[in-house]
């Protein structure tokens, strides 16, 4: 019964506000302005999450390497900050935030790496040779590591600090591997060694 009367109600205040606005001319400038105040107060409704939704994700464009806040030099456990304004890029982005010296990283040369990880969708940090004080080695193109870091790491220099961002496919994908499906990687990572 509660349920009918408030369909009434909201009828009724629907066809008065019809019936007010019909009432004014086109020359009426308080119709006029009352029609654009109430077309803004709905689409700022509108846009506004009700109860049981979740909130529009950013519909802006891809994040690049600038949009990633990172503080701390090399050696230092970085804070890494996602903004919420852009959406993950969908190929991977390699920045030098610190140049290293001497010649790059290519296929088959040893390197020593620090790194931290935050991922995307919850912008939490999940994994960080830092905060264990032990560095993580492997062999560049070896399959060691997930393809972005294979790719990313290429060109890296001792003594650099490197942002890598990865997307699905250049990382788990939707497997997983004890991270959720489809998650796009954040990786700030040191070159601690390059090469023997």
């Amino acid at each position: 019964m509660q349920t009918l009367r408030r369909i009434i109600g909201i009828g009724t205040i629907a066809a008065a506000t019809f019936a007010l606005a019909a009432c004014g001319s086109d020359g009426d400038k308080g119709s006029s302005a009352t029609s654009s105040a109430t077309s803004s107060s709905a689409a700022k409704a509108s846009a506004q999450p009700t109860f049981g939704q979740l909130p529009a994700q950013p519909t802006g464009a891809e994040c690049t390497a600038d949009d990633i806040v990172v503080v701390g030099g090399f050696g230092a456990a970085p804070k890494i900050t996602i903004p919420d304004t852009c959406t993950a890029p969908t190929q991977l982005v390699v920045k030098d935030l610190v140049a290293g010296s001497g010649p790059g990283a290519v296929a088959g040369q040893p390197l020593t790496m620090n790194y931290t990880l935050i991922t995307w969708s919850d912008k939490k940090k999940l994994d960080s040779s830092f905060d264990r004080g032990k560095p993580f080695q492997l062999t560049l193109g070896a399959g060691q590591v997930i393809p972005g870091w294979e790719q990313g790491l290429v060109g890296v220099q001792a003594g650099a600090r490197r942002l890598l961002i990865i997307p699905p496919n250049l990382g788990y994908g939707a497997g997983g591997n004890g991270i959720k499906p489809n998650e796009t990687l954040v990786f700030v990572t040191d070159a601690v060694t390059v090469g023997k």
